[in-house]
């Protein structure tokens, strides 16, 4: 069982979870463990760190750097920068490890802690439980280099400007005349977004580009659009595009001011890629979230599901075993595997803005690429011992039988535990939306009951 690792690292509230107490010790460990999985040439190891906004974000980098570099490690600051970033940069520079304080689109105060390898993939479960047993006993790690051997922090040429360059690269066309509303979530794309879409010649309205370490993921970003759509239509944009706070996912508006999640962004992608002949194997990865309506849409065009779990590692997972090059959550994270090795929410708004730039047709109609089927999604809040046992509670076992009966066949009810909070959350999806909102209401009420 897991005590630190959630599905997406370490994360808590900051200085009271997610200490810098703990944060020395991940750095400590992390160093440990991923130097005897590394494949460095006898030369002192290497870690990227990069942060979101966060104020944590500074007494966590040092805490965390201070544990790298107290195992013989150096360690290159970026600074504030995407998570993605850190995951392509810990491959430029040929770093051993990357290392991201982020809680991606929580509150600002939780903050968190994760880890790419050498080829910057996130870790595997297995390397991740490894370094959870030396936290544990801390005592069991016995170097302590002196001398030369310590680490030190080393500079390098802008972390920034090799991102930017390599977002760039990735686009084959100009986007002039277009005009794009961006939300960067006061997050980690907050220099980044702008400059980019401004260097490929797009004309730029920001909002949510103001972070002063405290209003990140208020009411802006990927989980607060309102204030995009308003935007889009005051300002007559052609679309809008929204982040989180590490930048590692995307939602778009419309040019009426309408919601084009991960779902269709990625049918869309993926439908364009298969007629571009760059969709390997005519199939899009997805997870057990996507909307029905994906399902139906994507069999007419001839594109193939491959279905996982919840969660971006999961997805990567099967992308990287089947030789897939796109996939996805329906939240707004997309991997473009033939360009990076994790979502990428600024590559996926470049490669869709791309698309409509190519088609030259408006955002509008290339979302009536599928039909939504109403889907309600609510947080049952429960203990987080209870996190994973609801279907062992015989009363929650008997309700979920029952509602799925009662859909026959046109509907389906899912259910699993946050990986990151005290939450189980209740998904029902189905044609009728008055039905299943209660059905949803109903189940949440009693998981909190009986597990909360």
């Amino acid at each position: 069982m897991r005590k630190y690792f959630g599905t997406d690292g370490v994360r808590g509230i900051a200085n009271e979870e997610l200490t810098p107490e703990l944060a020395y010790k991940l750095g400590r460990a992390g160093a440990y463990v991923l130097q005897h999985h590394s494949e460095h040439d006898g030369e002192k190891v290497r870690v990227v760190i990069g942060s979101d906004t966060r104020i944590s974000k500074d007494i966590l980098t040092a805490a965390l750097s201070s544990g790298f570099m107290s195992m013989g490690v150096d360690v290159i600051d970026a600074g504030v920068l995407p998570t993605p970033a850190i995951a392509y940069l810990t491959k430029h520079y040929k770093a051993d490890i990357g290392a991201v304080i982020s809680a991606s689109h929580n509150p600002m105060e939780y903050n968190g802690i994760k880890f790419f390898n050498s080829k910057g993939f996130k870790l595997a479960d297995e390397i991740e439980l490894e370094i959870e047993s030396y936290i544990e006993d801390m005592s069991r790690i016995k170097e302590y280099p002196t001398h030369n051997q310590i680490g030190k922090k080393i500079s390098t040429v802008d972390p920034e400007d090799a991102y930017v360059a390599f977002l760039k690269s990735c686009v084959e066309v100009n986007f002039s005349g277009m005009k794009i509303v961006l939300d960067t979530a006061n997050g980690a794309a907050y220099k980044v977004a702008p400059r980019v879409f401004k260097e490929l010649g797009a004309e730029i309205v920001c909002i949510g580009c103001s972070p002063d370490g405290l209003n990140i993921n208020h009411n802006c970003g990927s989980t607060h659009v309102e204030g995009l759509k308003k935007a889009v239509i005051s300002e007559g944009a052609d679309l809008g595009l929204a982040y989180d706070g590490d930048a590692d996912r995307l939602i778009a508006i419309d040019e009426d001011g309408n919601i084009v999640d991960g779902d269709k962004i990625m049918l869309i992608c993926a439908d364009h890629m298969k007629k571009e002949k760059k969709l390997k194997k005519d199939a899009l990865v997805v997870t057990v979230m996507s909307n029905m309506g994906l399902h139906v849409a994507a069999k007419k065009l001839g594109i193939k599901l491959a279905i996982t779990t919840v969660g971006d590692r999961y997805v990567l997972e099967e992308m990287v075993k089947e030789g897939y090059s796109l996939g996805g959550e329906q939240s707004g994270h997309m991997i473009f595997l033939d360009n990076i090795t994790t979502g990428d929410g600024i590559l996926s708004s470049l490669i869709f803005t791309e698309i409509v730039k190519k088609q030259d047709k408006q955002v509008s109609e290339l979302a009536k690429i599928m039909d939504i089927y109403p889907q309600i999604l609510i947080n049952a809040k429960v203990s987080n011992g209870n996190k994973h046992t609801y279907m062992e509670n015989e009363e929650v076992a008997q309700k979920i039988k029952a509602l799925e009966e009662k859909m026959d066949g046109e509907g389906r009810v899912l259910i699993r535990p946050s990986g990151t909070e005290p939450l189980v959350r209740v998904m029902i999806e189905g044609k009728d939306q008055s039905q299943i909102e209660g059905m949803a209401k109903e189940l949440a009420q009693l998981i909190e009951e009986k597990l909360g």
